[in-house]
């Protein structure tokens, strides 16, 4: 396919992206992994504002469904070395201009977290990479997943007041998550050494949360694809933990069993998957080596997976997909060049 580059932006350790919808227009946010600002984009690659100036230690943002404009955000996850402040935070626009933030609970070392919503309720899931430590690369302390109802009107909404659940504990190097549709319901994939787990939210206020293990294999983030039209998706993972090795494993039984493997992704991160130009995808970028920003489809005349290369040493942490104009768009917080860029695709 072909690339073409746009660098929109500079932001140190840049890292997390997600998309905004606010006065019926759609943007996009970029946040920094250290002490940094948020910026908010809109779909021409246009910086339109800057919600925060600090702090920073973004991992995750996500919209808060039927919101005009408001997000929740991790904050003060720094590094997995400095996060015993981590907290998750509602940010709102203000009717008199600029942004307000509060915060919504402290939740040491929360790295990723989503908003699930299933028959009408919204169910806000967080997933810590590890419960605490006593010294620097300190891992004796697995993470948890953590589960509760969202509150319907954050602005008001007191610090103390939401009740997060432990959904599942013992879980190292928690890292990976990725947010899905099921049939009834929206769910999540989380990834940890101990594997990768389908998380969905309870059918009704009150009820049980349901975890199923799709596999036993060390992952350090997850998607779910069909990537070779069999309609049935194959369960693509880095591993492990910020690992070279790109798995994609096709069901069998009640587990998956690796089919195709890429190993030459040193520090693998940044995830996409779904499609590009009309074709089931998944984007990978890491972070050392040749720091590329790669994508994987599957060729049905070969009957086999192929990689092509999008950009070279730029050290991706994360990656965003989406339609403008009816043109395929990435969008590609850099973080080892401190680059925000955006991708235009074409056959």
């Amino acid at each position: 396919m072909k690339v073409q580059k746009k660098i929109i932006g500079h932001l140190t350790k840049c890292y997390s992206i997600a998309p905004l919808r606010w006065r019926g227009q759609e943007y996009f946010l970029v946040a920094a992994e250290k002490q940094d600002p948020c910026f908010l984009f809109d779909r021409k690659g246009n910086q339109v504002d800057t919600v925060w100036e600090g702090p920073g230690g973004v991992m995750s943002m996500a919209q808060v469904p039927g919101s005009d404009g408001v997000f929740l955000t991790t904050r003060k996850f720094y590094s997995p070395n400095d996060s015993g402040d981590a907290e998750i935070a509602a940010a709102f626009p203000k009717k008199e201009g600029g942004w307000g933030v509060k915060t919504l609970v402290k939740l040491p070392h929360v790295h990723r977290f989503d908003i699930l919503t299933r028959n009408g309720i919204h169910y806000l899931i967080a997933c810590t990479l590890k419960s605490g430590h006593a010294y620097k690369n300190d891992w004796s302390s697995p993470g948890k997943i953590y589960g509760a109802v969202l509150p319907d009107n954050l602005e008001d909404f007191q610090e103390g007041m939401l009740q997060m659940e432990v959904l599942k504990d013992g879980l190292l190097k928690n890292h990976g998550f990725c947010k899905l549709q099921k049939k009834d319901t929206e769910a999540a994939l989380t990834a940890s050494d101990e594997g990768v787990f389908c998380v969905t939210p309870p059918e009704k206020r009150g009820g049980s949360w349901q975890i199923e293990q799709l596999s036993a294999e060390p992952a350090s983030d997850a998607v779910l694809v069909d990537m070779d039209g069999d309609k049935e998706e194959e369960l693509i993972y880095i591993s492990p933990f910020h690992g070279n090795k790109i798995c994609f494993s096709k069901k069998a039984g009640n587990t998956y069993r690796p089919v195709y493997t890429y190993e030459q992704a040193e520090f693998a991160h940044a995830i996409y998957g779904g499609e590009l130009l009309g074709r089931p995808s998944v984007v990978i970028g890491h972070r050392e080596g040749s720091r590329d920003l790669l994508a994987f489809t599957y060729n049905q005349q070969k009957q086999e997976y192929e990689t092509e290369i999008l950009d070279h040493d730029c050290g991706p942490a994360n990656v965003f997909r989406f339609q403008e104009n009816g043109r395929d768009i990435l969008v590609s917080a850099n973080r080892e060049i401190n680059e925000i860029a955006m991708y235009t695709l074409n056959e």
